[in-house]
């Protein structure tokens, strides 16, 4: 895991000890130190920290002022005490000024990997809980990954903010949206930022397993198993182990098959087919479905208790009607998709408009396959409304243009501007935000704007 752990203590054995431990616990982004000053300027210099694990008593500065400097300057960051003397009154002043918990030495294995997992889980937990509640629209901090999914829409990005968030830690993610809405493409960048992205990815489409397959390509067999098996075939499960298993369409799935996945994932262990010999498997798995699962269980269709262990984090993705802001962004990187990167191809504004009233129940796939026609189509003059398909060219014509303003008229500068700002303000469909982000000008000049021209 790629969550960062910053362990102070002034005894350097007890600092390779919980080195060893957290290693083997899965934990690499260790930072070992016995100053506690220079702990706590570690924190100041904006370095990110998950989890400090502090001792309370050190020389020079004691761990419950390391702990009240550390939660002033990065209140995010959980801290866990620890202590060779088990005294209440010194557990009690530690959670008070903020701790997460207090542990007494010499510390177990076992207590400081469950510690550590819920000091994880509540950073998770605030992570998202802030997410929800803050007005402003998150920056991811691992953009590239992300880059593959083209949003300007606050919305989807609350929605990869807390993606991100989900990756650092190995909880099953289910992913729920309309087909074409981008959930394989969600489930790849979370896999990239999460600390399994050396390792392997493996999507499955659940749709082209039936029940006679399941055994074989996701246990895998062994030679001799049944006539044919000539050699030993490695399943999914072995084959993806210590990576991410994607498996898309998680809800057609038959019961029966339910049941052998769910086995797998209470146990972390499989049996070939041929063998009687457990194997062990170390994998993150994300789900996706287009079906809505509570109604399947509903119907005796889908296992409560598998969708409660696919259901560790669950993000749905918006259908494009509902992001309407992000057409125009789209159509401009499919055309520089099928353009090999240039994007010389202009686009009439009634395109914009058309494509902007359409509520494109395929989403983005079908946005995709529209573009794509239409640029074969204008080899590479102007797209225009006769390179869409027919439902387009049959739409009656919007009143007002959705496309950003590519109009050749002469206007004053206080007209363009005027037209300029409020083709932007419908095209976000009201919002201001969006608009000011847009025109890259502060959202009061927009609102100032708005108000001189009647717009409320």
């Amino acid at each position: 895991m790629n969550n960062h752990i910053l362990v102070i203590d002034d005894e350097s054995v007890f600092l390779r000890s919980v080195k060893r431990v957290l290693r083997s616990c899965g934990y690499h982004n260790i930072t070992l130190e016995t100053n506690p000053e220079k702990a706590v300027d570690f924190i100041v210099k904006d370095d990110v920290i998950d989890v400090a694990i502090i001792d309370v008593t050190m020389p020079v500065m004691d761990g419950i002022t390391v702990l009240d400097k550390i939660k002033s300057y990065s209140p995010e960051t959980e801290c866990i005490m620890v202590t060779a003397v088990n005294e209440a009154s010194v557990a009690v002043k530690c959670l008070k000024k903020g701790a997460f918990d207090y542990l007494v030495k010499p510390v177990t294995r076992e207590d400081l990997e469950l510690c550590l997992r819920n000091a994880m889980e509540r950073k998770r937990f605030m992570e998202i809980f802030h997410l929800t509640k803050s007005p402003h629209i998150p920056k991811l901090k691992n953009q590239s990954a992300f880059k593959p999914i083209v949003t300007r829409s606050p919305k989807m990005m609350r929605i990869l903010k807390e993606a991100e968030i989900h990756a650092k830690s190995n909880v099953p993610i289910l992913i729920t949206g309309e087909s074409g809405t981008g959930k394989e493409l969600l489930a790849t960048a979370i896999h990239q930022v999460s600390s399994r992205n050396k390792a392997i990815f493996t999507p499955i489409n659940m749709a082209t397993l039936t029940p006679n397959l399941f055994d074989a390509e996701f246990f895998g067999y062994t030679k001799g198993a049944f006539t044919g098996a000539e050699k030993d075939r490695t399943g999914y499960l072995e084959h993806t182990n210590n990576g991410t298993l994607f498996l898309d369409e998680i809800g057609i799935l038959p019961m029966a098959l339910q049941g052998k996945l769910l086995r797998v994932l209470q146990s972390g262990e499989y049996i070939k087919i041929g063998s009687n010999k457990p194997q062990k498997t170390d994998i993150r798995l994300i789900a996706s479905t287009n079906e809505d699962l509570e109604k399947l269980i509903q119907q005796k269709k889908f296992r409560k208790d598998l969708f409660y262990r696919l259901n560790g984090a669950w993000l749905h993705l918006p259908p494009l009607k509902e992001r309407k802001e992000d057409i125009y962004i789209l159509i401009q990187a499919f055309i520089r998709e099928f353009l090999n990167q240039t994007n010389n191809c202009r686009i009439d504004d009634e395109v914009f408009a058309q494509l902007a009233q359409y509520d494109f129940p395929g989403n983005i796939r079908e946005l995709r396959s529209i573009i794509q026609a239409a640029v074969n189509l204008a080899h590479g003059g102007s797209i225009t409304v006769s390179h869409l398909p027919e439902k387009f060219r049959k739409m009656k014509s919007p009143g007002n243009r959705k496309g950003p303003p590519q109009s050749d008229e002469l206007l004053t500068l206080a007209e363009a501007e005027k037209q300029l700002i409020l083709k932007t303000y419908e095209y976000t469909s009201g919002n201001k935000s969006q608009t000011a982000k847009i025109l890259d000008v502060a959202i009061n000049t927009v609102r100032k704007k708005l108000e001189a021209y009647g717009v409320k």
